[in-house]
């Protein structure tokens, strides 16, 4: 399965945070890496949106739309600022 970037995210991040995002800072709470959302990993074909860590691949962020709700886990950010 081929990986996008995190620009692919732009309009469900805008629709679940209400604000750009793409440009936002994330940190990974795995490795420590910290970058802009734009440079993640991003794979759509899961049973949901799936974001990973561009140094070590583990899981950011896990979107899935039940409806008309998004569920959204951010288990694997230590810190997101934006």
């Amino acid at each position: 399965m081929k990986a996008l970037d995190g620009n692919a995210i732009g309009g469900l991040l805008l629709d679940v945070f209400g604000a750009e995002m793409t440009t936002a800072s994330g940190t990974c709470a795995t490795c420590g890496t910290r970058s802009v959302v734009a440079e993640v990993m991003v794979y759509r074909r899961a049973p949901g949106t799936v974001v990973r860590c561009r140094t070590c691949e583990s899981v950011l962020m896990v979107f899935v739309e039940r409806g008309d709700v998004v569920c959204v886990d951010l288990r694997g950010l230590a810190a997101l600022e934006g």
